[in-house]
């Protein structure tokens, strides 16, 4: 499964429960055992408003998601149990033994897996990355981690831009561009003759 990211305003209007807008995006099966079996990109930090429309698309895939895990770092609210389409899922917490960006989802059936949960308010281009390295088979970056690098990357992305615009507001692009630079006419002028020995 890929990542399911809407740019548009008028996605973002559509009906929220909807697991036709979910952003999620999972690592395929590979080889080795991931960190993390991929992301999800919730639109707020309300599990009982979001859990749904997860487990409508996870269900099928792991098997009926009876049990998730937090840490309360970032979520306001950690409700006992929420319900879903056709059962209940119970929501437990823990500070220190799980990451603050991670989610942990058990089937009873199949096993568990680690999503990394990108932040509700984080701008698209920073999702697509955070959700695109989430679901790399190969990652060996914890959901932390790859928080960091995302904070990073955005810390450099706003200083080049920034130092861009003073490149600009200097004339940085004018004047490397040969067309906009002002044509000076090349002048060749003969100094007249001094004789020596005066």
């Amino acid at each position: 499964m890929t990542a399911t990211i809407s740019l548009s305003p008028t996605a973002e209007a559509e009906d929220r429960s909807s697991s036709s807008f979910l952003r999620l995006s999972l690592a395929p099966v590979g080889p080795a055992p991931a960190l993390l079996d991929g992301a999800w990109w919730p639109r707020s930090r309300d599990l009982v408003a979001e859990l749904p429309s997860l487990t409508d698309v996870l269900d099928p895939l792991w098997g009926r998601i009876t049990r998730v895990t937090v840490n309360p770092t970032h979520w306001p609210v950690v409700p006992r149990k929420v319900p879903v389409a056709g059962h209940v899922v119970k929501v437990g917490w823990f500070l220190a033994e799980q990451d603050p960006h991670e989610l942990l989802l058990l089937s009873y059936r199949m096993g568990r897996w680690n999503l990394l949960v990108v932040p509700p308010r984080t701008t698209p281009v920073s999702a697509a990355w955070l959700m695109s390295a989430a679901s790399d088979p190969l990652g060996t970056s914890t959901a932390s981690r790859l928080m960091e690098e995302a904070a990073r990357l955005r810390t450099v992305s706003e200083t080049d831009r920034a130092v861009e615009a003073v490149w600009d507001s200097e004339g940085g692009h004018a004047a490397s561009d040969p067309a906009a630079r002002p044509r000076i006419p090349a002048v060749t002028a003969a100094l007249p003759h001094q004789p020596m020995g005066r």
